[in-house]
C-alpha cells in the first residue's frame, strides 16, 4: 500500500505546541454539537438526507474564537471535532430508529440516548488502532474529501481569511423566509403549494400530483448536494408521481373494492395514500435492493478494509508513539472501552428490555457480542470506503440493512417472531448503523487533524465527549417531530375488537388527555380517555399507523398519524428498516410491490445511474425531490455563470454557495424546530394559532412559488458574489 511521502509535514510541526484542548474550544463545539445534531434529525427525517457539518462549524468556529480574542488553528479544529459528532449521530439515529415508530412503539428517551452513546462510542472506539493505517500510512490513497475541504478552511481562517458572514447571511435570511412560510409560525402563504392535474371526462394524469415543499433547507440541500444527484432523487419523484401513481389509478379506478394493502377503493384515493399505499412499499424494494448492490459493489473494499485493520491491530498495538502528532488514545482504553459498553449493553437488554422481547441473560450476551462484532465490521469498511469516495456515498444503510437481515434471521430460526422481536433486531441494527456512521465522520476528522497538525488523542477525547452532548438532544428532537407534526383525523369504521384482526395489535387505553381532530373548527378538544389504542402493521384491514377504537360505539373513530412517518417527515431509510423487519419475521409483505422496486433499480443500474439517489427519489414525496432539485438547478446555473467568467472550476465546498447554503439548512432546521416547540406549546396548553399570520391575498400557491424563486435567485446572487474580508 502507498506509504507517507516521506517530505510530508503538518502545518503544526509535532515540536511545535499551541492551545488546543482548551475549555472554551470544548464548550463552543459542544453548543455547535446540540446545534447541528437538531437540525441534522429535522432536516434528515423531512428530506431523507443528511449533510455534512464539519465545514460550516469550523466557519463559524473561525469567527466566534476570533471575536473572544485570539485563537489557534488547533483550537478551531476541536472546535468541529466536537461539534460534528452531534451530526454524525443523528445520522445514524434517523436511518434506524425511528423504525420503533413504524413497529408500534414508543420513542422512549432512554433508549435512544444509550443506542446512541454506545453506538457513537464505538464509531470512534474502533477507529483508535486504525488512525495510523488509514490516515497516516495511506495519506497518499485514502483523499478524505471532506476532512481535506475542512483543513482548507480551518488553514484559510488562519491566514486571516472569512466566510463566516457569508454563513449568517444564510442563516438571517431563511430564518426570516421560514418564520413566514413555516405552518407552525406565521403561515403567511403556503408552505407546500400543490397542483393535482386532471384533465377532461377522461380523468387524465389523475392521482398524479405536483407539489413543492418550498423551504429553505430543501434548497440549501439540493444545492450542495449539486444538479446530477438532486436530478436523479428528482427522477425518482416523477417516475413515482407522475408515472407510477396516474397508472395506478387509471387501470385501478373501475375496481369497488379495495387492492391490497389499500383498504379503500383506488378510485376514492388521494395521491398522498396512493404515495404511502403503494409507492412506499415499491420504494422500500428499491432502496433495499439499492443499499445491497452498493454493498455488493464495494466488497473488495470491505475485504481489503478488514485485512488491513486487523494488520494494522496486529503491527501497531504495542508501540508508543513518540511525537504528540503520533500520540493516540492507548489500546487498553479501547479494549477495556470495548469490553465495558458490551457491559453496558448486556445490562440495559437485561434490566430494560423491549416489553415481550425478554430472551434470557444467554441471548442478551449474544446479542452484545454480536453488536461489536458487526460494529467492528462496519466501522472498518466505513472508515475506508469514505476515505475512497466521501462520507455522503459510504453505504452505511446497505450495511445496515446486511445487519437487519442476519438478525431478524436468527429471530426467524429461533422462533422469535412477535412484534417485540423486531424492536430487538432494530436495536442491534441501530448501534452498528450509528457506530458506522460516527466511524466516517470521525475518519474525516482525524485526517483534518493530521494535515494541520493536531494531537490525535486531544481529538479523540473532544469526540467522545461531543458523542455524549449531542445524545442529550436527539432524542428529544425526535420526540418533539414525532408529536409536534402529528395529526388526529376522524374516521369511522365498524370493529370487534374480540376478533382476530391479522396484523393489528391492541396496545390498550389509550391515555393522552385530550387531542384535536385536524381540520374541525370546533375549539373544544376531544376526550380520549375511554379509548383503545390499535396499531396495525401489515394488516389487510387497515393501514399502517395507529387508530383510536370507541368501545361504546363499537367503531373505531379516529385516526392517529405521528409526524414521524407522515409525508412531512417520511422518514425514508427507518421505514425500509422496519419494512425489512416485519417482512422477515411475519413472512408477510406486499411482495408484488416490493419487487417492482427490486427490478426497478435493476434497470436503473443497468442503466448506469446511481441506483440508490433514484430509489430514494422514488420513495419521497414529489414534494420534497422538487424542492431538492430547485436548489441543484441554482448549483448548475452558478456552475455556468464561473464557467464563462473565466473562473475555470466549478463551486468547491467552500465556496461561496456552499456557505451560504449551510446558513439556508441551518436556518430551516432551528427555525422549522421552533416551530414544532411552539406546535408543542399550543398542544400543552389548549391555545391555537399563536402566531398565526391572518389569511389575506398572500395565502395563494402563486405567492408561494414567487417566495421560493426569490429565495432561489439570493441563493444565486450570493453564490457568484466572491468572499471578501469584511463578511465576518
Amino acid at each position: 500500500m502507498p506509504e507517507r511521502p516521506a517530505a510530508f509535514e503538518p502545518f503544526i510541526p509535532a515540536s511545535e505546541t499551541r492551545p488546543e484542548f482548551t475549555f472554551r474550544a470544548i464548550l463552543l463545539g459542544s453548543l455547535f454539537g446540540i446545534l447541528f445534531g437538531a437540525v441534522t434529525v429535522y432536516v434528515g427525517l423531512r428530506a431523507g438526507l443528511t449533510v455534512a457539518a464539519s465545514i460550516p462549524i469550523s466557519v463559524l468556529s473561525i469567527s466566534v474564537l476570533r471575536a473572544l480574542g485570539r485563537a489557534s488553528i488547533l483550537e478551531n479544529n476541536i472546535v468541529q471535532t466536537t461539534g460534528n459528532a452531534g451530526q454524525s449521530i443523528a445520522s445514524g439515529v434517523i436511518f434506524t430508529l425511528p423504525a420503533l415508530v413504524f413497529l408500534g412503539f414508543d420513542l422512549e428517551y432512554s433508549r435512544i440516548f444509550l443506542l446512541a452513546l454506545i453506538g457513537g462510542w464505538l464509531g470512534v472506539l474502533f477507529m483508535i488502532p486504525l488512525r495510523r493505517q488509514l490516515i497516516v500510512e495511506e495519506h497518499g490513497h485514502l483523499t478524505y474529501p471532506e476532512g481535506t475541504a475542512c483543513a482548507d478552511v480551518l488553514l484559510a481562517g488562519e491566514r486571516g481569511g472569512s466566510f463566516a458572514g457569508r454563513v449568517f447571511l444564510g442563516l438571517g435570511l431563511g430564518g426570516i423566509y421560514t418564520l413566514f412560510q413555516n405552518e407552525n409560525l406565521l403561515g403567511a402563504w403556503p408552505g407546500t403549494p400543490d397542483w393535482q392535474p386532471d384533465f377532461g371526462p377522461q380523468h387524465v394524469m389523475k392521482g398524479a400530483a405536483i407539489r413543492a415543499d418550498a423551504t429553505p433547507e430543501y434548497l440549501g440541500v439540493g444545492y450542495i448536494i449539486g444538479p446530477r444527484v438532486a436530478g436523479v432523487i428528482f427522477a425518482g419523484g416523477v417516475f413515482s408521481w407522475l408515472v407510477l401513481m396516474p397508472a395506478i389509478y387509471f387501470f385501478g379506478s373501475h375496481y369497488t373494492l379495495p387492492l391490497y394493502p389499500a383498504t379503500k377503493p383506488i378510485a376514492a384515493m388521494s395521491p398522498s395514500e396512493l404515495w404511502s399505499t403503494y409507492i412506499r412499499p415499491m420504494g422500500a424494494g428499491a432502496v433495499a435492493a439499492a443499499g445491497l448492490i452498493t454493498l455488493l459493489k464495494t466488497l473488495p473494499t470491505i475485504f481489503n478494509a478488514l485485512r488491513s485493520g486487523l494488520k494494522t491491530m496486529r503491527s501497531k498495538a504495542g508501540k508508543t508513539a513518540a511525537l504528540r502528532t503520533e500520540d493516540d488514545l492507548p489500546m487498553s482504553v479501547v479494549v477495556g472501552g470495548s469490553a465495558l459498553l458490551v457491559l453496558i449493553m448486556f445490562l440495559f437488554l437485561t434490566f430494560k428490555p423491549v416489553p415481550g422481547a425478554q430472551v434470557g441473560l444467554l441471548a442478551n450476551l449474544a446479542a452484545s457480542l454480536l453488536v461489536v462484532i458487526f460494529g467492528f465490521l462496519f466501522v472498518t469498511v466505513s472508515s475506508r470506503i469514505v476515505g475512497l469516495i466521501g462520507s455522503s456515498a459510504s453505504p452505511v444503510s446497505g450495511m445496515t440493512i446486511a445487519t437487519l437481515m442476519a438478525t431478524s434471521a436468527i429471530f426467524l430460526v429461533k422462533g422469535w417472531t412477535a412484534p417485540a422481536f423486531g424492536a430487538l433486531a432494530i436495536t442491534i441494527g441501530g448501534v452498528v448503523c450509528i457506530a458506522a456512521s460516527n466511524s466516517g465522520d470521525t475518519s474525516q476528522d482525524l485526517k483534518t487533524g493530521f494535515l494541520i497538525g493536531a494531537t490525535p488523542w486531544k481529538q479523540q477525547v473532544a469526540l467522545m465527549i461531543g458523542v455524549v452532548v449531542s445524545t442529550v438532544v436527539i432524542g428529544l428532537t425526535l420526540n418533539a417531530m414525532n408529536k409536534g407534526l402529528e395529526e388526529f383525523h376522524a374516521t369511522s369504521q365498524a370493529w370487534n375488537l374480540n376478533a382476530s384482526h391479522s396484523g393489528v395489535r391492541d396496545q390498550g387505553t389509550f391515555t393522552r388527555r385530550s387531542f384535536r381532530i385536524a381540520g374541525s373548527s370546533s375549539s373544544a378538544a376531544l376526550q380520549g380517555s375511554n379509548y383503545v389504542l390499535l396499531n396495525a402493521l401489515g394488516s389487510p384491514e387497515l393501514a399502517d399507523g395507529k387508530y383510536l377504537y370507541n368501545p361504546a360505539t363499537g367503531r373505531i373513530e379516529v385516526q392517529w398519524v405521528q409526524g414521524i412517518g407522515s409525508e412531512k417527515a417520511a422518514a425514508p431509510q427507518a421505514r425500509l428498516m422496519a419494512t425489512v423487519i416485519n417482512g422477515i419475521l411475519t413472512r408477510k409483505l406486499p411482495w408484488g410491490l416490493v419487487l417492482l422496486g427490486v427490478f426497478l433499480v435493476i434497470v436503473v443500474e443497468l442503466l448506469g445511474i446511481r441506483s440508490l439517489s433514484f430509489a430514494v427519489g422514488a420513495y419521497l414525496s414529489i414534494a420534497t425531490t422538487l424542492a431538492i432539485f430547485v436548489g441543484g438547478i441554482v448549483r448548475w446555473m452558478v456552475d455556468r455563470a464561473v464557467a464563462k467568467a473565466g473562473g475555470g472550476s466549478t463551486e468547491s465546498e467552500i465556496s461561496p454557495g456552499s456557505l451560504y447554503a449551510s446558513g439556508l439548512i441551518a436556518a430551516g432546521g432551528i427555525v422549522g424546530l421552533l416551530g414544532v416547540a411552539l406546535k408543542l406549546y399550543e398542544a400543552a396548553t389548549g391555545h391555537t394559532d399563536i402566531l398565526k399570520f391572518p389569511k389575506t391575498f398572500l395565502f395563494h400557491d402563486w405567492v408561494s412559488v414567487i417566495m421560493f424563486v426569490m429565495l432561489a435567485f439570493s441563493l444565486y446572487y450570493f453564490a457568484k458574489k466572491p468572499l471578501n474580508d469584511s463578511e465576518s
